[in-house]
């Protein structure tokens, strides 16, 4: 029978043997600055157009572009992820200037900010922590580019909670009577913390009309319902009353009418006859926290633009 030679060969002589070859060199991505640019305007031909050529004169390069032509309402919504290398970025501060002849010409409304950056949040709540607790959770891990920088609360429960995250904690107690100086001492606490977004982590108070509407469009409620059904008290056992084969929740723009902002993002789970009351609030707790997180996130990211009483989200 043959054999085969398994043994292992010989080394090279000395100063005869042809040295192992380097390995590749792994490249090195580029280091760029990111942006993110949300703007709307009056439609017309020739804008996707003006922005791109704006960002290639600046040398931008597009990572993520969404587009809505709202031809029913004659009005354009943009917004586009774009970086800038290293070397030619020339800052924050002289894109927005140089962006000016754009906005004069095309009658924008814009935002221009940093990817990365953060917004800074202030979140109200009362009684029920379930929606507290999901935003410190997913801002802490980074899901929700947001910072809490302080809460604010017209009970004082969740104190240890929050001060345990290192965030400032506000017993603002409402009654009839303090309600006032109680809004009074919130606009305080806003420009104190420069706050950029408010959250109503179910917060069981009625705003003012007044405060409702300096907050407009930098202020997020969570009703427990898929609106516009079941308003009011005890939402969840009106639905079990009626044998509902599905609940919700919607997150919204603060408005003056109660529960009648514009809509930023709704969540349902499909529910049966076998779910009691308590099963409900279980369900609609999760949707709740899921809706209210997916409107902080997505407002955070510039992809929220109001339109009259609605809202275009561009993702």
């Amino acid at each position: 029978m043959a054999t085969t030679d398994l043994a292992p060969a010989a080394p090279p002589a000395a100063g005869t043997g042809t040295a192992p070859a380097a390995a590749p060199e792994i490249p090195v991505p580029p280091v760029n600055h990111q942006y993110v640019l949300t703007l709307d305007c009056p439609e017309r031909p020739g804008l996707v157009h003006a922005v791109t050529g704006f960002l290639l004169e600046h040398h931008g390069d597009i990572l993520e572009l969404k587009q809505f032509d709202d031809f029913r309402g004659g009005r354009f919504f943009l917004r586009v992820h774009f970086a800038v290398p290293e070397g030619r970025d020339p800052g924050l501060a002289a894109l927005r200037e140089a962006f000016e002849p754009l906005v004069r010409e095309h009658q924008l409304r814009f935002e221009l900010r940093e990817a990365g950056a953060r917004r800074r949040v202030l979140v109200m709540v009362s009684r029920f922590a379930h929606c507290l607790n999901d935003l410190l959770s997913r801002t802490r891990v980074g899901d929700v580019p947001a910072e809490i920088v302080a809460v604010v609360s017209n009970h004082p429960d969740h104190r240890a909670l929050v001060e345990w995250h290192g965030i400032p904690f506000f017993h603002v107690p409402v009654t009839k009577e303090t309600k006032p100086e109680a809004e009074r001492r919130l606009l305080e606490l806003v420009d104190r913390f420069e706050v950029e977004l408010v959250v109503l982590a179910r917060y069981m108070q009625i705003l003012s009309d007044d405060l409702a509407g300096q907050l407009r469009g930098r202020a997020i409620n969570i009703h427990h319902s898929f609106l516009p059904s079941f308003k009011g008290a005890r939402p969840y056992h009106q639905a079990y009353e009626r044998g509902v084969k599905t609940v919700g929740a919607t997150a919204h723009y603060v408005s003056s009418d109660l529960d009648e902002g514009p809509i930023i993002a709704q969540q349902v789970q499909e529910v049966d006859h076998a779910y009691g009351p308590e099963d409900l609030v279980a369900a609609g707790r999760d949707t709740e926290c899921k809706a209210l997180s997916n409107a902080v996130r997505w407002h955070c990211e510039g992809r929220v633009v109001l339109h009259g009483n609605r809202t275009v989200v561009l993702r």
